[in-house]
């Protein structure tokens, strides 16, 4: 469990160029944990290049500290902050004391709670259960455990999941597995198999323990090619190299403005079967790349607006 901790973090921590803003969580890629006990780190938080801040009050948080941890949250959230907030598992004791929290919150009229990722997932009633009791808030189902695994493509389609985040730290203890990705293989597939079938986004990947940027890079190309979009950080430098890791490369952009250019030239029809795939993927690049902020070649502005190819996982 203590790999899901995350490192403590102030404002010191984070360099004015570093500041980045929040994005959809649709697209967010970097998922910033941050212990709720530690109030003076949310404005560091807040000012990271996080795609999205989880204020955790769960596995960060030890059983005699939870009552402040979630009173920290709180007082954060309604005092005009909108971040997300990692609660404790349905059926332990303090679940439902944390929806009450934020159902307050809500009621109070502030932007408040952009969303909750809800721990320890295990069946379909764990998220119909919480949605029921805090409605139109988006929870990202987070699956940490073998039992929760089988259970994934019901849990995908479950009313209220919004996105599938992979607990690794918990997963490994429950399951005794390594951690080398040929022996995760089979559970990141599955969500990532889960998440496309039920036309979810793509699924959120565990964290990397450590501050090795090579061994970051590798774990996030790890979860690129396994088809995961987002990635939990722990420190705020983490950020910035998921989010590059998980954004369209330049490679890509260069190949899609070269696809498109082509496709022009040769007068904008389809001229064999692998165009549309072709489409859809250099539409995907173009947009994202643009929806993150990466620099696209202007003649990219003219690309043609065709339908995604039916074999497109992508739904953004």
């Amino acid at each position: 469990m203590s790999a899901m901790n995350p490192t403590q973090i102030s404002d010191s921590d984070v360099e004015a160029e570093d500041i980045g803003s929040r994005i959809d969580p649709v697209l967010a890629r970097s998922w910033l944990l941050v212990n709720g006990r530690s109030a003076d780190r949310f404005q560091a938080a807040a000012h990271s290049r996080a795609d999205i801040v989880v204020l955790d009050i769960e596995d960060a948080v030890a059983p005699k500290d939870k009552v402040e941890a979630r009173d920290n949250v709180v007082r954060w959230l309604s005092g005009g902050n909108s971040d997300w907030v990692r609660i404790n598992g349905f059926g332990t004791q303090w679940w439902e004391a944390d929806l009450e929290a934020l159902r307050a919150v809500r009621a109070t009229g502030q932007p408040g709670v952009g969303g909750v990722m809800l721990a320890m997932v295990e069946s379909v009633d764990h998220v119909t259960e919480t949605a029921s009791r805090l409605p139109d808030v988006p929870i990202v189902a987070l699956v940490e455990t073998a039992r929760g695994l089988e259970r994934i493509g019901e849990i995908a389609t479950a009313k209220g999941t919004f996105r599938l985040a992979f607990g690794i730290g918990d997963f490994r203890r429950d399951t005794g597995f390594g951690e080398h990705p040929a022996t995760l293989a089979y559970a990141r597939s599955r969500f990532t198999i889960a998440a496309t079938a039920a036309q979810l986004p793509s699924a959120i990947d565990g964290p990397t323990v450590g501050s090795s940027a090579l061994r970051l890079s590798e774990a996030t190309a790890v979860s690129r090619e396994f088809g995961m979009t987002g990635k939990i950080c722990l420190t705020p430098d983490q950020c910035p190299a998921i989010n590059e890791g998980l954004s369209p490369s330049q490679e890509e952009i260069a190949w899609a403005r070269e696809f498109f250019s082509d496709f022009e030239r040769d007068g904008g029809e389809i001229r064999n079967g692998s165009d549309l795939p072709r489409i859809a993927r250099a539409t995907k690049i173009v947009d994202l790349a643009r929806a993150y902020g990466i620099e696209v070649h202007a003649d990219d502005e003219n690309a043609p607006d065709h339908a995604p190819a039916p074999s497109d996982t992508f739904h953004y």
